[in-house]
Formats: C-alpha cells, structure tokens, sequence
C-alpha cells in the first residue's frame, strides 16, 4: 500500500553530532520504507524565535545543506521550504477553525512556557496564587500558541502517514489527528490521520560532559568542523582519572558510544576488548577522532561546497516546492470544496 512519510526540521540552531545520529540518519533511513517521502525546512516554524532576517537566510542553508551533504537525495524525494508553499498557510487557517481553543491551552509549549512565567512571577513577588500574579501569558506570541495547528497543516496537507518523531513532539501528531477527526466528523473523510513513528533503537549521543548532546547544554560537536577543530573538541570529553593499565567498561564509556556509531563492527569489538585489557583515555579520544573524521570527510566537503553556493541550495528548494505543490494543490481544493469555499 502507497504511504507517505514527512519530516520536518526546524532552523533554529547549527546542526550538530547528535542531530545526525538522533534524527537525520533515522529519518533518511525511513524515507526508503515509503512510497512517498517529504522533507521541508521549517522556516516558519522558526519566526517564533528567531527575528534576524540575515540569521533566519543563513540557517535556513545551513540546514538544507548539513541533510544534502549527509545523503539526501533531492531525486528521490521531495525537499522544500515550508515558505514555498502558501497552500500551507490557507489551511492552518481553516484548520484553526476546527481546533478548540482548550486543545492549544494543553499544547506542552504553551504550558512549559505559563509555567515559567508563574515560576518567575512567584519568585519575585513571593505570591501564592494565580490571582496575585501578572499577565501569565507575557512574552508569548500567537505563533508560539497556535504552533501545533501549523504542524497539523505541515503533516495534513500532503496526506501522510507516517511521521519520524521523538517522544516530546508525538502530541504535535496528536493533535493533527484530534483537528482531522473534527473535520472528517462534519464533512467526511477528506484529512488522512497520520501516525507517529518513534524509533525504539535512535541512539543517544553523550555529550561533551556526559549528558545528552545538546545546544542547550553547550556540549555539542559541530558536525562540519575542520579536522583540528575536531580533534580538539572530541579530547575535551570528559573522563574519569583512573590509569592506562586499569580495564574499563566500554558500555559505560561515552566515548565508546561515540565511537561505535561510526565504526565498522569489527571495529567496535576490537575497541571493546582494548577497553577490558586496559586503554588510556587519550588513546580512546583519538580512536574517536579517527572513525569520526573518516565518516564525516566526504559529507565535509559536499557541505563546504553547498555552502558556498546558497543560490544552488535555493534552486533546489524551490524546484522540491513545485513538486511539493502538486500534492498541496490538490488536497487543498479539496478541503475547500469540503467547506463550502471556491
């Protein structure tokens, strides 16, 4: 049976290691799995946060160009820019008018970000109740509110089925779901219900102290860095002190779940057994630095060469966005015809 896939990615920071291995190779693997399979720069999306017209252009080809270098292959699918395609924009609207206003009011953004705002608010004032603070909407903008019915939008448009996501956006896809069965209630099935797709196995980068790779964190590597640069930052990671000579636990080790990512399996083990005889951190930093440096060399130079071309990043959007607006088009006649608009 045909199905689509889609797969949005938002703007908004520069793709590090920890994007590659959590969300792009993932979703490039699905797109095989699919009849059809969609991936749009998210440039809209993005406005919420970022209002630098020069930063929002520049990461807009950092993004198209990091999933082109590491194998996306604009032949075989479709790759636009959310902003190519107004037909998105003209159902968000008739969406809208299908969402209850309570749903928005339960959209976790919406919530973490009243949350902060009371958090803030009690502590300066000391006060005890919502009654005695100010405005708990302060700060946030309808875009961030009403974000979910743009993704809705974004998924619902072209139909699909299946949409590549972590745990923390499954009720993005939810809500889709819950604004389509209102629709297809009044005006029968026209909206396809699309389902989440969560991989069980997406592997978890350890950052440069440990934790999870992420800019929030400020302990991320870069994926497109020169060669020194990532020699450096890979001997930043932070170990423990015991010696050389002292065995190891490899599946303990954040390095080692660094190096197994990009290493052939025969690689791997031989590290392993290195790890239980005995391995100084040094030497597991540059085992590291190795694999790394020999997967990301060929991607390095497809980016460096897409960067340096932003108008051919921006031809191949646009061309991704006429094919994209084929599907567009026609689901939206449909729902207009489906409400009763020309």
């Amino acid at each position: 049976m045909a199905s689509t896939v889609l797969t949005g990615i938002k703007p908004t920071g520069t793709p590090h290691l920890g994007n590659f291995v959590g969300a792009i190779k993932p979703a490039l693997a699905l797109a095989g799995t699919a009849s059809n399979a969609l991936y749009f720069v998210a440039d809209y999306h993005a406005l919420n946060v970022i209002h630098d017209a020069q930063k929002l252009r520049a990461l807009v080809h950092e993004v198209a160009a990091t999933w082109l270098a590491l194998g996306l292959d604009p032949e075989k699918v479709i790759f636009y820019r959310q902003s190519d395609v107004p037909e998105i924009f003209e159902l968000t609207w008739i969406l809208s008018c299908f969402t209850a206003k309570g749903l928005m009011n339960r959209a976790h953004a919406y919530k973490a970000a009243v949350a902060r705002n009371m958090e803030s608010r009690a502590g300066a004032s000391g006060a005890a109740n919502v009654e005695d603070m100010d405005d708990l909407d302060a700060g946030i903008n309808m875009g961030l509110y009403s974000y979910p019915v743009l993704m809705a939008a974004d998924i619902l448009l072209f139909k699909t089925n299946v949409v590549p996501v972590g745990k923390d956006q499954v009720q993005h896809i939810e809500i889709a779901r819950d604004i389509a069965q209102r629709f297809n209630a009044i005006y029968g099935p026209t909206l396809v219900l699309p389902a989440a797709r969560i991989s069980a196995d997406t592997a978890v980068i350890p950052g440069l102290d440990g934790r999870k790779m992420s800019k929030s964190y400020d302990n991320t590597i870069q994926l497109f860095v020169p060669p020194e640069k990532l020699r450096k930052t890979i001997f930043k990671y932070k170990t423990d002190s015991s010696p050389p000579s002292e065995p190891k636990d490899p599946d303990a080790s954040p390095l080692f779940h660094l190096y197994r990512e990009f290493a052939t399996p025969e690689e791997t083990e031989a590290l392993r057994g290195r790890y239980r005889s005995g391995i100084g951190w040094g030497e597991a930093k540059e085992a590291v630095f190795e694999v790394l440096n020999r997967a990301l060399e060929e991607p390095r130079r497809r980016y460096a060469e897409l960067m340096a071309d932003p108008a051919g990043v921006d031809a191949l959007l646009a061309e991704g966005a006429v094919r994209a607006r084929q599907i567009a088009s026609a689901t939206l006649q449909e729902t207009r015809r489906a409400v009763g608009a020309r």
